[in-house]
């Protein structure tokens, strides 16, 4: 649906503190603050449909003094309900990644950014399954990770899923914290983020061990 020459060079923003999209991924919101609400009005209304998501670098933050990650991902709105009190649930299906170039300084009530493609053109094309995963090994770690941030799954599906569902639904899931996933976010292949996921969850279980040694 997508060519890279054909993508805006300017694109709205969500700054959303730990929330990830990735490419090829899906993301669900629940959009209530009046200025996101008039920016999804917006969004409906152009040809592109797309909405940048990225990481804010301070809390809370206004337009004033909005201060984000350079990458993040554009999703396009592919679904969309409106509730009886106002609110929008939305979903936003992950295009391609950007880097933010400027943001600017406009009229509106949310934050828009110049933006710049050219890095990320591997996003619009579906990424090779074939990545070779020790699954055995990757679900061992999985399945500790789980228990001990007491989290609950369908195992049996996510066992059913192909690799990029698999690694990329648990970036976007598991309670990393914001660079944690921005790291998720940047890595340059799929296999790469694979490798960063299993690490991290690594030192989740590496910290929970020394804390069980210390309190012992």
């Amino acid at each position: 649906m997508y060519k890279l020459n054909s993508l805006p060079e300017t694109i709205s923003l969500f700054p959303l503190g730990n929330a990830l999209l990735l490419p090829h991924s899906r993301l669900p919101l629940n959009i209530f603050e009046p200025r996101y609400l008039s920016l999804l009005d917006d969004t409906m209304k152009s040809d592109h449909r797309l909405i940048g998501m990225v990481q804010p670098l301070s809390p809370n933050p206004k337009n004033g003094d909005l201060r984000v990650h350079k990458i993040g991902c554009a999703g396009r709105l592919t679904s969309f309900s409106e509730t009886g009190d106002g609110r929008y649930m939305v979903t936003l299906t992950g295009i391609c990644r950007f880097r933010v170039t400027n943001l600017i300084d406009g009229f509106l009530s949310y934050p828009t950014a110049n933006i710049n493609w050219d890095s990320f053109g591997g996003d619009l094309k579906t990424p090779n399954e074939n990545q070779n995963i020790n699954r055995e090994k990757f679900f061992d770690v999985l399945e500790r990770y789980f228990k001990i941030m007491e989290l609950s799954t369908d195992w049996d599906g996510l066992k059913d899923a192909d690799d990029m569902l698999l690694i990329n639904s648990l970036a976007m899931l598991c309670p990393f914290e914001p660079e944690e996933k921005q790291a998720l976010l940047e890595a340059p292949s799929l296999d790469t983020r694979r490798e960063t996921l299993v690490t991290l969850m690594e030192f989740a279980l590496r910290d929970e061990n020394s804390t069980m040694d210390k309190i012992q």
